[in-house]
């Protein structure tokens, strides 16, 4: 059997590959919908974002009692339902013969997909006392955007080479294929939560005082607003970028399979980011990295309109490296600040208005997009990131330690 030390290292490379599979299917629609599908079903863009609300939706939804069974039943045998559910549902995607179906599919995706964030997230916060927490989750928000990323580049290919029913037919296999991986090696830790030290933290503890419970609300009120308006950030970016790059990029790219390499590199090399966070996030706590994160965004989503062709490609791995690199973010401030048996149903609160979030900005997305086109969304995102900036500007340079003094015996 292996040791304790590597096996949390091979746990660790579980959770960074589901992080990625999660963000590669959610996102394998939004190319196929820019590329394929207003060509072969002949439906506008606009058109067809809206069958994939359902899915954005239940993402974000699912994402509390993901967690709450979690904390109750088992953070390990949650993620072995994670990857085998998730591919499961991408692979029946892959089949769909209508919109509907193709809504439908996009909708069991997010059922399944809703189980990351609040789990892996638990998972990792838990076992990151080695790497430290920032850290951590930075290494790993790079394995989701990598998701992102490949998401463009792995349906480019295919659009291009086979289809689009095979962008989703393969990573669901492979999701499928780890997951039984996942339950032969981590098997024996897929027991009730209840049974565990992580269930029993709260034994026997003290009440807050007063100005640490106030601190801890507008600490909350913080986090859940700049979650909200990040999420509008990230979706917008993530989603649309595809199209963006096929009509901005006309004398770069030509093909549905450049148009996604060249996504997958502006992702790719706005991931990096996500390391550089989460390790000054360890030194210089959340507030400094935040504000930084959000005055790139900016600046630079204030300078994408009109823009073409290479200038627009410089611009958007500009503001793609402050969306990306303010992820980790509000996950290290949960992270330290909510109680180990809570965590996974707190972060499924958090995942609840994120992705409430990304599912109403793909409307938006399709409404801005037909009325006024993509300069205006970059307006409004500039505006967005002026607001996560000026709600950041309130946070403490250090956050304070939340757990209470146990009560004497």
């Amino acid at each position: 059997m292996a040791s304790a030390p590597t096996r949390d290292r091979i746990h660790f490379l579980f959770l960074n590959v589901g992080h990625f599979l999660d963000h590669l299917l959610t996102l394998v629609f939004a190319t196929v919908a820019a590329l394929a599908l207003t060509r072969e079903w002949g439906l506008s863009y606009s058109a067809l974002i809206p069958y994939a609300t359902p899915g954005f939706i239940a993402f974000g939804v699912f994402a509390l009692p993901a967690g709450w069974l979690a904390d109750k039943w088992s953070r390990e045998g949650m993620m072995a339902v994670f990857f085998v559910g998730i591919g499961l549902a991408s692979i029946a995607t892959g089949m769909a013969r209508t919109p509907f179906e193709v809504g439908l599919g996009l909708f069991v995706i997010g059922v399944f997909a809703a189980i990351y964030h609040p789990v892996g997230l638990a998972l990792l916060v838990e076992r990151a006392s080695k790497t430290g927490t920032g850290m951590a989750i930075g290494i790993n928000g790079v394995w989701g955007n990598l998701g992102v990323a490949s998401a463009a580049l792995i349906t480019g290919f295919f659009i291009d080479h086979g289809g689009w029913r095979f962008a989703f037919f393969v990573p669901g296999i492979v999701s499928v294929l780890i997951g039984l991986g996942y339950i032969w090696l981590f098997r024996a830790d897929m027991r009730p939560a209840g049974g565990t030290a992580r269930g029993k933290s709260n034994a026997a503890s003290a009440p807050l005082p007063p100005d640490l419970k106030s601190l801890l609300i507008k600490l909350s009120a913080i986090i859940f607003f700049t979650t909200a308006v990040s999420g509008i950030v990230f979706q917008s970016t993530t989603f649309a970028l595809p199209k963006v790059f096929d009509e901005r990029l006309t004398g770069i790219a030509g093909s549905a399979t450049l148009i996604g390499w060249l996504a997958f590199l502006v992702f790719a090399v706005a991931s990096i980011a996500q390391v550089i966070v989460g390790r000054l996030l360890d030194k210089l706590g959340p507030r400094t990295v935040f504000l930084g994160a959000a005055l790139i965004q900016m600046v630079f989503f204030s300078l994408m309109p009109g823009l073409v062709d290479w200038a627009a490609l410089i611009v958007a791995v500009a503001f793609m490296l402050g969306a990306f690199g303010q992820i980790p973010i509000n996950d290290y401030m949960i992270g330290k600040l909510a109680r180990s048996d809570l965590r996974a149903s707190i972060y499924g609160v958090r995942y609840i208005v994120s992705f409430a979030v990304l599912a109403a900005a793909l409307p938006l997305i399709a409404w801005i997009h037909q009325g006024w086109g993509f300069d205006r969304l970059f307006q409004v995102l500039a505006v967005a990131a002026g607001a996560i900036f000026a709600a950041v500007w309130l946070l403490p340079r250090r956050l304070p330690d939340p757990e209470p003094v146990p009560a004497s015996a």
